[in-house]
Order: C-alpha cells, then structure tokens, then sequence
C-alpha cells in the first residue's frame, strides 16, 4: 500500500508543473518571434519560418507525450499530455462550444475596451511585408499558442492540479495561472478577465473530455478571431464615459450575453456525451478482455 505524498511535496509538485507550464509556452513562443524577426530581416518573401515552427512544434509535442529520452519519464508525460483521442460527435461539440466561447468573450473585450481605460496589444507591423507571408505567419502564430498553451496549462498543469484537487478547483487554478501568463499584454484587470475566462472555456472542455485534443481547434478560431477582428480596432475604441454608448456597444454586450448563455449550455451537452463515449469505451474494452479470457 503506498503512502500519499505529504503536503510539501504535493505543493512543490504543484509549483514545479505551473513553471514548466509557464517555460513550455513561454519557449514555445520565444522560438516564433525569434523565427519570425529573423524571417521578416533576412528573407521576408520566402516564410521559411512557418514549416521550421511547424517541425519544432510536432517535435515539442511528441516530446511532451512521451516520445525520446528519458525513457523513464515516457509514461509519466505521455499522461500530463494526456493527448487522448476522441469521438467525432466529442470533437464537434467542443468546437461549437468553444466558437461559442471565442465570440461571446471577444464581445465581452470590445465592451470592457469601451468601459475601462486600457493600452492595446501590440501587434507586429506589416506594412511592406508580402501578404502571403503575412497570411502563413498569422495562421503559424494561431497555432504555437494553442498547441503550447493547451499542452502546458490544460495538459501537465491541469492534470496534476486533478490528481489533487476536484475538477472545478484544477480548472480554475490552471485559468488563473494562464492569465496571468499573459502579464505582458499588460495587468489590466479586464484583459486578465478575459483571459481567465479563456481559460475556464478550455479547460473546462480538456476536463469533460479528458484530452487536451478537442480544445485545439476551437484555440486556434479563437486566436485568429481576436488576431484579425479584435485587436487591431482597439486603439480606435472610444470610452463611453466621454463619447456615450452607442449601438454598437450595446450589440457587443448582447453578443457576451447571448453567445455565454449558449456556450454553457453547449458545455453541459458536451458533459452528456462525453459521458456517453467514457461509458461505450470502457463497456467496450471489459467486452474484449471477456473475449480474450
């Protein structure tokens, strides 16, 4: 019979997994702005950093779930990865759920930009740069932050968070450590908001789903969403306090509303039927062992 470890070490454990959470994404995104900036210098016609970023993303991503050496550490990181496959009908769901996620929380921005005053974030300068190489980086640059940060805060931290503490409780310790992973963007309470409530949508969906798969996709929508359509607008985004509320305000404050009402509905049917998959599975593998006996 093994004894729990004690408090210390579980709470060092805990404190280990949110730093490598934090050196995962933050390595990650290091490399595509060094890739980037060196691309855009030497060669800005020729995106030779998108498939590189690509290579070094499957790479981190095998290493991570428990491919190479250490091989003592395979199964430990194959599991924190916990890259687990799902069915389509799980897939689908967490990509509706989570599109509606992106839309309701990118309405809560722009109305929280019109409330409080905020810097925007700083976006990197195309003009002069071909539009295709533009397009490729942008569509890079939408899929290192998901494939690192869902690895990292939904995969190793999260679930080590659960091996200790109930769903709600991992959810939200790994949301409010992702936040404030995103200190740079500037420690504005809204912003950080907004973050952590990214957070709760996807780590909500790693946890009902056990995989840190389904979130991916609907990562991705997200970051081209608010890439392309939300922040490039917020330094033109007027205070209502000094300009008054307009309809356009009022539009976006009904879309976090409506859209937040559907997606929580959306992750309670997600719950049904990952549910349903959990039970088909494990019913169909006490089948193949009877069979084997």
């Amino acid at each position: 019979m093994h004894e729990s470890p004690s408090l210390p070490i579980r709470v060092a454990r805990l404190i280990g997994f949110g730093l490598l959470a934090l050196i995962i994404t933050a390595v990650a995104g290091g490399t595509w702005t060094s890739l980037l900036i060196s691309n855009l210098r030497s060669a800005p016609a020729v995106p030779w950093s998108v498939p590189l970023m690509a290579l070094l993303l499957w790479l981190i991503w095998s290493y991570l779930g428990g491919t190479g050496w250490p091989h003592s550490t395979s199964e430990s990181r194959h599991r924190h990865l916990r890259a687990n496959r799902s069915s389509l009908a799980v897939y689908s769901w967490a990509l509706f759920t989570g599109v509606l996620s992106v839309i309701a929380l990118a309405g809560l921005w722009i109305a929280l930009f019109q409330l409080v005053p905020m810097e925007p974030n700083a976006l990197p300068s195309t003009v002069g740069y071909p539009r295709f190489t533009i397009a490729l980086m942008i569509l890079m640059g939408s899929l290192v932050a998901p494939v690192a940060e869902e690895a990292s805060f939904r995969g190793y931290f999260q679930v080590e968070l659960e091996s200790q503490f109930s769903p709600a409780t991992a959810v939200a310790v790994s949301s409010l450590l992702f936040a404030m992973a995103h200190f740079t963007h500037g420690l504005y309470w809204p912003k950080l908001l907004v973050y952590f409530l990214v957070g709760i949508a996807f780590g909500t969906t790693a946890c009902l789903t056990n995989s840190t798969l389904p979130a991916i996709a609907p990562h991705i929508v997200g970051d081209l969403t608010f890439f392309i359509w939300v922040w490039p607008y917020d330094a033109t985004r007027k205070l209502i306090w000094q300009s008054g509320a307009n309809r356009w305000f009022w539009i976006h404050v009904a879309q976090a509303i409506v859209f937040g009402a559907i997606a929580i509905w959306g992750f309670a049917r997600l719950a049904d039927i990952a549910t349903r998959d959990a039970g088909a599975e494990t019913a169909g593998m006490g089948t193949q062992r009877t069979v084997a006996l």
